[in-house]
């Protein structure tokens, strides 16, 4: 190692320099004039050697530690000139500031990353110090949502908005809240929470609002793009021939009118025709109404049941008419004790679904076979399964089998998983589908 040398070319220094001050006292001791002159010499020379040997050492590390100290980490030391020891020195130090400079590029990158990430966001962000107010960090969401100027203090808030800075600076949310809040020329609601973190001495303030009239504007907008889609589809789909074949019946009907003696209207054509248009226009009322019915469900009514008796009711509504399909369908509860808290009228409508689904999916199976199981899993959540040994959900479609008016059927309506899915989620529990084409499908109802 580089220190070793350097400790013994030390040591060999000292040691001549011992051997030349005890040679000086021997030769004043005999009186030899000459020798102790140049004994005299000898010892300057070592002295003035030995310390300059030392001396470059500390010189060099002095300067990298003033380097340090004033974060110059750009600073090359020569590794191609000079002592072997000092050179050993020097290329340590400048793999140091290497590293350094690669760690301060790696963290100035990730820092840049994260402002960016930070300024995209709509959501205002402010970090500030407690004791003097000055501002770490802001995105121009802050000022935007608050409609104020960028500022380097809250003091500035305090100064053109009192009312304003005590309720986003000086109260504390440690919850995320709901509050209003008066601009210039309007009211918005806002979500905000904060939380106070310590950087070595100084404690700071970490803000975060969120415009909710905005967002929720957004989101409406968004999902009445959505309906307005739907329904204009599904409408224009109804209107279309209706619009038709009324034009139709009603230039044939002028005609009757107009030449009765060389047009002769049919009457089972008319009949027909309006036959027709009735029934178009009961599958467009029909449509409404269960658009209606997917919209309705917003509240529940919980009572606390035990799941033998909520499939007790299920068995005797609906296994005369599967036994007559000769469909199989079993019922099992483990164990068989398992109570839950759930509104019972949505749930039986959720597994009346699940169960006709089933029946119209192993319809065509020789050994149509379905099973509904209650049971309860390691993390104490009750789970209610409906199997079926049908055809099966194509995968292509499987992940759309929840989207409102979709369906693969050609009289289906594509609302009732939907309506599962909703009822689901206003119990905080969710709906899992696992299907195999040609092998069945199983739903979990997860509570």
């Amino acid at each position: 190692m580089n220190y070793r040398t350097y400790i013994f070319k030390l040591f060999f220094r000292i040691l001549l320099l011992v051997g030349a001050i005890i040679g000086l006292i021997y030769t004043i001791y005999l009186e030899k004039t000459v020798y102790s002159i140049v004994l005299a010499v000898l010892i300057l020379y070592l002295i003035g050697s030995t310390y300059n040997f030392v001396k470059r050492r500390f010189v060099a590390m002095e300067d990298f530690f003033e380097a340090v100290k004033y974060r110059d980490f750009s600073r090359w030391f020569p590794e191609d000139r000079g002592p072997k020891d000092i050179r050993f020195l020097y290329t340590g130090f400048n793999e140091i500031n290497r590293t350094i400079k690669e760690i301060n590029s790696k963290n100035e990158a990730q820092y840049v990353y994260l402002q960016k990430i930070l300024e995209m966001v709509d959501i205002g962000i402010i970090a500030y110090n407690l004791e003097t107010g000055n501002v770490l960090w802001s995105n121009d969401s802050f000022g935007e949502i608050l409609d104020i100027p960028s500022f380097k203090n809250i003091k500035f808030v305090e100064n053109r908005k009192p009312e304003l800075y005590n309720t986003v600076f000086e109260t504390y949310h440690r919850e995320p809240n709901s509050i209003s809040i008066a601009l210039q020329n309007d009211s918005i609601k806002i979500l905000i929470s904060d939380t106070v973190f310590q950087v070595d001495d100084d404690a700071f303030k970490l803000i975060v609002i969120q415009d909710i009239d905005n967002t929720l504007n957004k989101n409406e907008s968004e999902s009445w793009k959505k309906l307005l889609s739907v329904m204009t589809h599904e409408i224009m789909n109804s209107i279309a021939p209706i619009s038709s074949l009324a034009d139709t019946l009603q230039r044939n009907l002028q005609l009757a009118i107009e030449q009765p003696n060389e047009s002769h209207l049919e009457l089972e054509d008319l009949n027909a025709g309006i036959k027709t248009i009735k029934n178009r226009s009961e599958g467009l009322l029909q449509f409404a109404k269960t658009y209606r019915s997917l919209s309705k469900v917003t509240n529940l009514n919980l009572q606390r049941i035990k799941i033998s008796e909520l499939f007790g009711n299920i068995q005797l509504l609906m296994e005369p008419s599967i036994k007559a399909k000769n469909i199989n369908i079993e019922f099992d509860i483990t164990p068989p004790k398992l109570e839950l808290d759930i509104d019972t009228h949505l749930i039986e409508q959720v597994l009346i679904n699940l169960i006709l689904n089933a029946v119209d999916a192993v319809k065509d199976q020789a050994n149509a076979e379905i099973k509904v199981i209650a049971t309860q899993n390691s993390n104490r959540d009750l789970i209610i399964k409906v199997y079926d040994n049908g055809s099966g959900i194509p995968q292509d479609i499987l992940e759309n089998i929840f989207v409102p008016f979709f369906t693969s059927k050609a009289t289906g309506s594509g609302i009732g998983l939907s309506l599962c899915k909703q009822i689901m989620l206003l119990h905080k529990g969710r709906i899992i589908v696992k299907s195999i084409e040609r092998e069945g499908s199983v739903f979990s109802l997860v509570f």
